[in-house]
């Protein structure tokens, strides 16, 4: 079985220097489909525990195949940087890290409930946790952070263009009819199309692709 390299992830002091390692990294994110194949995705995401200023990270394995859940972990870690727009991933990170830790097998694949390069330094938690870990990864993120776009259609599988300038980021995805549109990016390691096309075969019946939606489900339990 394959493993991860685990990075040391020192949280910065301060938003200046998170973003001035935000604007280091960005130069190592590829925006192009490198990988031998997607077969096992995880949903990430972080909830809070705010009682015990705790980072509350939840990550669901599934066959894109079939999207039934082959693994959950999760891991609490104390919160050790501030809530500052476009720096989330300072925060939690240092979760998400030791969640994957916990897994048996290594995915192919992580769709974060985030973003990708939909991100003014084009670093969202997606493409941060994809560069440091050397992995496909993408976002999918409930709101906009950052672009202009036109509405996508009502009807499910519409989709519009999400453009900084003249740059596109990502899609704006109609995932269920007469729902709010979805925020898909890519991270690393993954294309615009490839992040679009995933996160389509992974809808069922509900608003959020079925990996990040059963990690959010599983991020705002607390025990």
């Amino acid at each position: 079985m394959p493993s991860l390299t685990f990075p040391v992830f020192d949280v910065p002091s301060n938003g200046t220097e998170a973003r001035a390692i935000q604007n280091a990294l960005r130069t190592q994110v590829r925006i192009e489909d490198a990988f031998k194949k997607i077969d096992i995705i995880a949903g990430v995401d972080v909830g809070y525990d705010t009682k015990r200023g705790l980072a509350h990270a939840s990550i669901v394995t599934m066959h894109i195949a079939d999207l039934k859940p082959l693994e959950q972990v999760e891991a609490y870690v104390p919160v050790d940087f501030p809530y500052i727009s476009g720096l989330l991933s300072f925060r939690e990170i240092p979760a998400i890290l030791a969640a994957i830790s916990k897994l048996k097998s290594v995915p192919d694949l992580l769709m974060v409930d985030g973003m990708g390069i939909a991100h003014p330094r084009r670093l969202g938690i997606a493409a941060h946790l994809g560069v440091i870990l050397d992995m496909p990864s993408m976002g999918v993120g409930k709101s906009r952070l950052i672009g202009q776009f036109e509405q996508p259609g009502k009807e499910k599988g519409s989709y519009t263009p999400l453009m900084i300038g003249s740059e596109q980021v990502g899609v704006v995805l109609r995932s269920r009819d007469s729902v709010k549109p979805l925020f898909i990016s890519p991270g690393h390691r993954v294309s615009i199309e490839t992040a679009l096309a995933l996160t389509l075969r992974s809808l069922t019946r509900y608003r959020l692709p079925e990996p990040t939606r059963l990690a959010d489900k599983c991020s705002k339990c607390t025990h």
